[in-house]
């Protein structure tokens, strides 16, 4: 119990120098992608172990600090930092004096000017599942302000202060994602909620063309759109009438020419100057693709099927009713309902090359988050096993372009509440992979939480269009 005693204390220590190190100078330190600042210490220990399994290292506490404590030392540019990453390379060379080790990995990063980056306003318009969720993680990732700042949200109704504080109630506490980590305050003179210390104006609109955010001092924004109400260039173009935006990003799929972006698969392609509306997709676009990028670039893909199990979601009954779709009218909670999906075309949208290759189908079930996309896929090259196959996504998951992107999981225990609140778009169930006899087909089982996975992703997609992303070190 002394030992462990110790730990947990060295684990408060790398806590409080994560989070000086994030709110004073836009530094965040991670372990294998997962979160220290504001975490407990229990969770930090928790991550360790993750690292120390995923890894195959013996990875300490200490280890972790250490680095830590070195990277605090140094006057560093923005910059996002997986500690995991340098304490595997610390143990390769039998590091023992971390400062030099630190300073020589990190030499190409000291410097602000190195990134400089200016701060974003944003607006959200609209206040459900995602609009929520972005909002706790604008909040959250608000720092010390060099990135994206939450400057208003937009809704319908009144805006009374009744609905003020409904909405507010709605931000603090979640059935499925728990209550938020932070402190949260009406405003009613103002019409506005303070979170964190961070003035957020409510404003309610019907015509958002009409709009002048520039009297809530906001100008040259990113609206992110998240109510589902416009889905094409025509209509999305109305918020860029309003006094103050610049941009437009929908959290939704695009229709017509609109550019689908999957960040970390085709978001390069995409010039943030050159176009002022840009759409992120889907949840399940954003699962698959980063997926089948990596098998089809390693291994070819001549025709592939997605079946995807989704939770039901808010366009579906409570209870038998009309609805305008066939069988989503009933009971959502009581039923699996075999639907339609438009994933197997945004795959073309997002990458070309996968052009009239892949079908796809969907079926809601009874669980309010987190779906299953099952990937059978027919490739061009022969792959020896199931070890093979899954080495591929796992190199993937840990180095290379797509890391926040693929989860690995190596959990032969895996359901779906374990996947709650995983920022990654794609989670790879490594024990439910298969493959055919003729090694030309595989199963793929790829699980992903459809509301705080595809948000991240929507976020970082919203740090590239507003060119505020800090420098990394995977």
């Amino acid at each position: 119990m002394g030992n462990w005693n110790s730990k947990e204390k060295t684990a408060l220590e790398l806590i409080n120098t994560a989070g000086l190190l994030w709110l004073e100078r836009n530094i965040e330190l991670v372990v294998i992608r997962r979160n220290i600042v504001d975490a407990r210490y229990s969770e930090v220990l928790n991550h360790k172990e993750y690292a120390k399994k995923y890894l195959g290292l013996p990875l300490t506490i200490e280890l972790l600090n250490n680095i830590a404590s070195a990277i605090a030392k140094l006057d560093l540019a923005p910059t996002r930092i997986d500690l995991a990453t340098l304490a595997k390379e610390a143990l390769e060379a039998n590091v023992t004096d971390f400062d030099a080790f630190v300073l020589e990995k990190l030499a190409n990063y000291i410097g602000k000017d190195k990134r400089v980056i200016k701060p974003i306003d944003v607006v959200l318009f609209g206040f459900g599942r995602i609009g929520r969720l972005a909002a706790r993680e604008l909040i959250q990732q608000y720092g010390n302000g060099e990135q994206l700042v939450l400057k208003a949200i937009v809704t319908r109704g009144k805006n009374t202060d009744e609905e003020i504080k409904k909405r507010s109630s709605l931000l603090r506490k979640d059935s499925v994602h728990g209550k938020f980590r932070g402190v949260i305050t009406e405003d009613f003179d103002n019409k506005a909620l303070v979170a964190n210390g961070n003035k957020i104006h409510m404003i309610v609109a019907d015509n958002p063309a009409e709009i002048d955010y520039t009297q809530y001092g906001i100008k040259d924004a990113l609206l992110i759109d998240n109510s589902g109400i416009f889905r094409d260039e025509e209509k999305l173009s109305t918020h860029l009438k309003a006094k103050g935006i610049a941009k437009v990003l929908l959290t939704a799929p695009g229709k017509g020419s609109l550019p689908n972006i999957v960040y970390g698969v085709n978001h390069l392609d995409f010039n943030p100057d050159a176009t002022n509306i840009f759409t992120a997709a889907s949840c399940t676009t954003n699962a698959i693709s980063p997926i089948i990028k990596v098998i089809a670039d390693k291994l070819g893909i001549e025709s592939g099927h997605v079946e995807t199990v989704h939770s039901y979601t808010n366009d579906q009954n409570l209870l038998d009713n009309y609805h305008k779709s066939y069988r989503r009218g009933r009971s959502a909670p009581l039923n699996m309902v075999i639907t339609e999906t438009g994933a197997a075309s945004a795959i073309t949208k997002v990458m070309p090359s996968m052009a009239g290759k892949f079908t796809g189908n969907a079926v809601r079930v009874p669980t309010p988050d987190v779906s299953l996309a099952i990937l059978n896929l027919n490739l061009s090259t022969a792959v020896e096993s199931i070890d093979a196959v899954n080495a591929i996504i796992r190199e993937a998951a840990t180095f290379g372009n797509l890391v926040e992107q693929i989860d690995y999981s190596t959990s032969q225990e895996l359901v779906s509440t374990d996947c709650v609140g995983n920022s990654h778009a794609s989670i790879l169930d490594s024990h439910a992979t298969l493959i055919s006899p003729n090694k030309k087909s595989i199963v793929l089982y790829v699980w992903y939480d459809n509301e705080y996975g595809y948000t991240r992703q929507v976020i970082r997609l919203a740090k590239y269009l507003g060119k505020v992303q800090r420098l990394t070190y995977y």
